[in-house]
């Protein structure tokens, strides 16, 4: 390029555009910071379109995905984005006081549980066929986070309903089948709805290939190993801050540097938008099914 085609590209603003592009796009893929996440790109209409293959369990591993719950919501002390106690069936703050909420029986405490109610996702590794949007990220391993809508549809896959339907395993390299992966925007909403299984069929024909692939695959198990997660007391403290709970009996020195610090969290900028978004696209799968499942989840709790 010329310095006058330079100039010429300045004065038409394709230079801009280009920038503003590839800072979308930065910001847009691994907004955790974990190269090792794939996440699909949608355009401005919350539309995206990719093919990938749901990979066999890792070497020394039993099963090709984990269930992760988690909880993301705000309050007048900032934030509260922590795993789930529940993920290791252990009692956790957060889910005893959404219980507490639930059963006052007024409206406005149902409303609270609900947003404040967990997350579930699930994680698995998988192979990207086709990226349209990054197809540099095509051959290559990643782990991907999806939710329940997705997963609904590997078991309808697993166990179809009708008797002209062949079961397959959509994780098994050889008897397995590509994911159509079809996002669009539903009343403000990312949908999977139109997402689907292509035929049955090997993801390679030759098993050295494959191997290779297995052998990139990513530990699941580290994701809900018991490290992953803060202790019981640190959520309850962490909870009752963002909340606003604090109590105005004394506390100790350990408690106040927390507070500080916590203090300080709340005083930095908010959570960013990209970041928003991938845990609003993690529980944005309707209301109706959102509210039954909560409604399920509060009376299991108030049983126990």
């Amino acid at each position: 390029m010329s310095f006058a085609d330079l100039k010429k590209q300045s004065k038409l603003g394709s230079l801009t555009a280009k920038l503003v592009k590839e800072v979308e796009k930065m910001s847009t893929n691994n907004a955790s910071g974990d190269e090792r996440l794939w996440k699909l790109e949608v355009d401005k209409s919350g539309n995206g379109y990719a093919v990938i293959r749901f990979l066999p369990a890792p070497d020394g591993e039993d099963l090709p995905f984990v269930k992760l719950y988690s909880h993301a919501f705000q309050g007048p002390g900032g934030w509260y984005i922590e795993n789930s106690l529940t993920t290791l069936g252990q009692k956790d703050p957060v889910s005893e006081y959404n219980t507490m909420l639930w059963n006052n029986g007024t409206d406005a405490g149902k409303e609270t549980a609900r947003k404040q109610k967990r997350k579930l996702t699930y994680i698995s590794n998988i192979y990207v066929v086709k990226d349209p949007a990054n197809p540099e990220n095509e051959g290559k391993v990643f782990l991907y986070k999806f939710g329940k809508k997705i997963f609904d549809k590997i078991t309808a896959a697993m166990q179809p309903e009708f008797e002209d339907e062949e079961a397959i395993d959509p994780f098994d390299f050889w008897q397995g089948a590509n994911f159509k992966l079809k996002a669009k925007n539903v009343a403000g909403y990312r949908n999977y709805d139109s997402s689907e299984f292509a035929r049955q069929d090997a993801l390679l024909e030759d098993d050295d290939a494959m191997e290779g692939i297995w052998k990139k695959e990513y530990s699941l198990q580290d994701f809900v190993a018991p490290d992953q997660f803060k202790t019981y007391d640190d959520l309850k403290k962490r909870m009752d801050y963002v909340l606003g709970n604090k109590s105005p009996k004394f506390q100790d020195q350990e408690t106040l540097e927390e507070e500080s610090s916590f203090e300080a969290e709340s005083r930095a900028p908010s959570v960013p938008q990209s970041v928003k978004e991938e845990l609003e696209s993690l529980s944005s799968t309707k209301t109706t099914d959102d509210d039954d499942d909560a409604m399920s989840y509060f009376a299991r709790l108030a049983e126990e």
